[in-house]
């Protein structure tokens, strides 16, 4: 038997923004900025980090990364390889951007590869979704594009377009982050009738939206009545930004996931500067003694993940 160290590897992940309005744990789409690891054996572990919220991603105890890559190694009976990592965060916590997405399958990446688990494309991502409990980051994070996705058991079942490439994309972040199991412990047990119908309705035109290119669907399509209102609290851009829809070149806005980032859907390039400069006048609009948010202008890639620089789906 070989002593020989399995080779080094590298991933990238893009961010994600999830629900799009009405398509809660159902919908989301790939954005290029990146969770960028390179990996190898070593004698320790040890990350070094740089990007967005550095100091919490070098952390050994308490690391979402490391943990999960131990925990499946564990569970499938091999032995714990130590890591050096070299990470460049491209994704912020806790906006609502995907970073869990990223990070877990990040970590199952990694487990597959130096615990040789020979797990396919497919079994990555149903790993990446039961850890998840929902399926559209993940599906999009490693798919790219626009996706609509579902489980079926364990497997997942989805599809994925390539959004029109002239659109583009602003994440607008507020200062401070928030948990994911806060923004969920705000939504209700059960909802209204013509709540449910509005959203069915929406995000029927959502897909329809992305598929054929039609951004006069947007306005429309990004609307929602089941998480955002009971979020709004929590997420103060979100009421300050919603009406700019329909202006100004921007042709959907939605929160990011559970938030509290904005995901704004603008017609073109030649309308960011327009755009962007509405969402800052209306962000400062109640409180200007508040620190501006962050606008991050960014596209919609076709790919999602790679591994050593290759797409695994």
């Amino acid at each position: 038997m070989s002593d020989a160290r399995p080779a080094p590897i590298s991933i990238r992940l893009p961010a994600t923004s999830a629900n799009l309005g009405p398509g809660f744990d159902a919908a989301a789409v790939a954005l290029d900025f990146y969770l960028e690891i390179e990996a190898e054996a070593a004698g320790e572990f040890s990350i070094v980090t740089s990007g967005y919220d550095a100091e919490r991603c070098s952390r050994l105890d308490d690391n979402l990364v490391l943990e999960i890559y131990k925990i499946l190694l564990e569970s499938n009976g091999r032995a714990i390889i130590p890591l050096k990592i070299r990470m460049e965060n491209g994704i912020p916590l806790g906006m609502g951007c995907g970073s869990s997405a990223a990070g877990r399958l990040a970590a199952i990446v990694l487990a597959n590869h130096f615990g040789a688990l020979g797990w396919t494309s497919e079994q990555t991502l149903e790993e990446a979704c039961e850890l998840e409990g929902h399926p559209d980051n993940a599906a999009a994070c490693w798919w790219g594009g626009f996706v609509a996705a579902a489980n079926d058991g364990k497997k997942v079942i989805g599809a994925r377009v390539t959004p029109p490439d002239v659109w583009r994309a602003i994440v607008v972040l507020p200062s401070e982050p928030l948990a994911t199991s806060k923004a969920r412990a705000v939504l209700p047990e059960s909802y209204d009738r013509a709540d449910v119908v509005a959203n069915i309705q929406a995000v029927s035109l959502l897909g329809l939206a992305f598929a054929q290119g039609r951004g006069d669907l947007l306005r429309i399509a990004m609307g929602d009545r089941i998480h955002q209102p009971y979020r709004a609290s929590i997420c103060p851009l979100l009421p300050l930004l919603l009406p700019l829809a329909g202006t100004h070149g921007i042709l959907g806005a939605a929160l990011s996931g559970a938030g509290p980032a904005v995901l704004i859907i603008v017609e073109s390039e030649s309308r960011l500067d327009e755009a962007s400069v509405a969402l800052l006048a209306a962000a400062a609009s109640t409180d200007p003694a508040m620190p501006p948010p962050a606008l991050r202008v960014c596209r919609m890639p076709a790919k999602g993940a790679t591994v050593n620089g290759i797409s695994p789906c």
